[in-house]
């Protein structure tokens, strides 16, 4: 090794401005980046302008060097790698560009890794954020000046971080066309203000510190322990839902994986048929049709910065050539224990890497697979305070996202069929509800919280031959053969009742008309003739829950009951009543999905507290009385309904002064 002068060739001159001017960047970047070390960036600065101004001195010089022997060029390569080697602190050796050339085995040991997956990498990513942009130029400083230089390093260590003070010697060695740098560490210690492990989050990547009370054995028993317990808290929380949810599901995953595994965790997904860059076909993408990948959520620390940070990288989507990108694409996990590259995680609309802004230098991204096709991907990031992710971290986050894949598409398969349901349903009730002279008509629906099959619910409002009719009706199941029943019902008595007068002899019809279906129905029909401050109800009942009555002075009576169910038997006979009402007076139809509605203890809402929620509106319009008893009812079964419901009102109205 020897000295050389500091003359720069044009070539050379341009480099180092190029080199320069991405160094003063960075250091622009390490100011924003969470808890940054301001100081050293500052003394970082000072460097860079001392490095110009060595540069300006030097233009238009001519580089010069000694020239040796292969044989003596031999021998002191020999004699380094033996003093290197041997050394009794930690030694690094890097080129002009930073990267490491050869580390000894103390080097390798403080940062608890091989030789080998050091050789190759960039310096600075085995370094704390905060201070990497001040390192990269005080290195730089050191190869242009040649002046010996002492700085405070934060090591990424295996286990934790490592403060160190290092000296940083420019050297040149025969063979090479540029000078090098050697690093050599000092006293090493633990950093002095460590932060507490957040719970399990230590043993759940395998970095707590060895004791006497804490032997290896203990700690990795430890570490297989509480990684089990996360993939069964994942297990539970994805799978707790009466109904899958796709964005509980979601949201709870990159919640415990934040907690538990990182200090970042992005989730990435397409739309449910592949997105809207195009369909998946056998699970490739299609040429010129890759499905767009979305982002879904970002879940990181609680402190303000993070939560602003969180709000932002919401908006920054997983471009091509990032690693959730390239992940997702290839269907290949990646793992980035130390990251060198600042925009792997891609950039923020402010120009900054998405490392930088968070503070990351370990990456990890998995395949979120639902066997067929990749749906996602799923990505964790962290500062090093734990140490870097591993490939016992990279397992137990692909379990996880196989776990997500099969909640998601279970998800995306319940929705579509509940979609397809409430489009067939829509098909089976009425738009609107016709008006109908001196009444006023309301009406309520409630889907069943149970499966995602359509309901054979219905209920329609109608001119008959000589006035008009109300019908409301439940066939016997659900999906859509039911559908098809509930179509058949509805629609034969609208037609039965252009002809037919008297309920009975229209429910008789939709009883011979059913005979062939495998399903039963239960109705009940109202034929209403209107008369001047008075409407004459005829009801027909086929063994369904029996109208009520709600008279102007809060009287309740329910009408009688009688009747099969249609569609059973050819001898039929409808149970016949008729009512009276005058101004005021509310006429109910339900089905028998309010009287079951049950609480946490079985028990049914029935026909009792029915009665007692019309009491208690019976002064409301009908459809705020329908409303009071939908309050009622979803309050006593807490929201969970296990049929369909429906209802419907009429109320005499007085005439009009028109």
């Amino acid at each position: 090794m020897h000295d050389q002068p500091d003359q720069l060739e044009p070539e050379s001159l341009l480099r180092e401005i190029s080199d320069l001017e991405g160094r003063i960047g960075e250091l622009r970047q390490a100011a924003g980046v969470p808890e940054p070390d301001l100081r050293a960036t500052l003394d970082a600065a000072l460097v860079e302008l001392e490095l110009a101004t060595t540069v300006l001195r030097t233009m238009g010089g001519g580089q010069s060097g000694e020239q040796g022997g292969s044989a003596a060029a031999e021998n002191e390569r020999r004699v380094l790698r033996t003093v290197f080697q041997d050394a009794p602190v930690p030694l690094f050796l890097l080129d002009r560009t930073t990267s490491v050339r050869r580390v000894n085995r103390q080097a390798a040991m403080l940062l608890g890794t091989s030789s080998g997956y050091v050789s190759g990498k960039q310096f600075t990513a085995f370094c704390d954020m905060a201070t990497r942009a001040a390192v990269r130029s005080q290195l730089a400083a050191v190869v242009r000046t040649g002046r010996r230089r002492r700085v405070n390093v934060r090591f990424l260590g295996r286990d934790r971080p490592v403060d160190a003070v290092v000296t940083l010697a420019r050297v040149w060695i025969r063979g090479e066309p540029d000078p090098m740098v050697v690093v050599a560490a000092g006293s090493t210690t633990t950093p002095v203000d460590e932060k507490p492990d957040r719970p399990g989050k230590g043993a759940a990547r395998g970095r707590a510190r060895t004791t006497q009370d804490a032997p290896v054995d203990d700690e990795a028993v430890a570490t297989i322990v509480h990684r089990m317990d996360v993939l069964a808290t994942a297990s539970e929380l994805l799978l707790d839902e009466p109904v899958f949810n796709e964005t509980v599901a979601v949201r709870r995953c990159a919640r415990l994986l934040a907690a538990e595994l990182a200090d970042w965790a992005f989730i990435d997904l397409t739309g449910p048929n592949g997105g809207p860059g195009g369909q998946l076909q056998g699970g490739i993408h299609a040429a010129g049709a890759a499905p767009e990948l979305r982002r879904q959520v970002v879940m990181g620390p609680e402190d303000e910065h993070s939560v602003e940070a969180a709000r932002m990288l919401e908006e920054v989507e997983p471009a091509q050539g990032t690693l959730p990108h390239t992940v997702f694409v290839t269907r290949q996990s990646a793992l980035r224990p130390h990251v060198e590259n600042l925009d792997v995680l891609g950039v923020c609309p402010d120009g900054n890497p998405v490392c930088g802004k968070i503070g990351a230098t370990s990456v990890l991204s998995v395949p979120i697979e639902d066997g067929d096709r990749a749906i996602g991907t799923i990505t964790l990031a962290a500062s090093g305070e734990y140490g870097p992710f591993d490939l016992m971290d990279l397992g137990v986050v692909q379990r996880l996202g196989r776990y997500l894949a099969l909640v998601i598409r279970a998800a995306r398969l319940y929705r579509r069929r509940a979609e397809v349901a409430d489009t067939l349903q829509a098909g089976l009730l009425p738009k609107t509800l016709p008006p109908i002279p001196g009444v006023t008509v309301a009406a309520k629906y409630l889907t069943s919280t149970h499966g995602s099959d359509v309901g054979g619910d219905f209920y329609d409002v109608f001119r008959t031959e000589d006035g008009w009719g109300l019908v409301l009706g439940d066939v016997c199941g659900k999906g859509q053969d039911a559908a098809a029943v509930t179509a058949t019902a509805r629609h034969c008595v609208r037609l039965a009742s252009r002809w037919k007068s008297s309920p009975g002899d229209v429910l008789g019809i939709v009883n011979e008309a059913l005979l062939d279906e495998d399903r039963f129905v239960t109705a009940v029909m109202a034929g209403l003739t209107l008369e001047t401050e008075k409407v004459i109800v005829s009801l027909g009942t086929a063994g369904h829950p029996p109208a009520i009555v709600v008279r102007a002075d809060g009287v309740i009576r329910s009408a009688s009951r009688g009747g099969v169910p249609l569609g059973l038997f050819e001898d039929f006979e409808a149970g016949l009543d008729s009512i009276d009402l005058t101004v005021g007076d509310t006429l109910i139809l339900h089905s028998d999905g309010v009287l079951e509605a049950c609480d946490m203890m079985r028990q049914e809402f029935g026909q009792e507290r029915l009665l007692e929620a019309l009491a208690a509106h019976a002064g409301d319009t009908p459809a705020g009385m329908l409303a009071g008893v939908e309050q009622a009812l979803l309050e006593y079964c807490d929201g969970d309904l296990r049929d369909d419901v429906s209802m419907l009102a009429l109320r005499v109205e007085p005439p009009s002064l028109a």
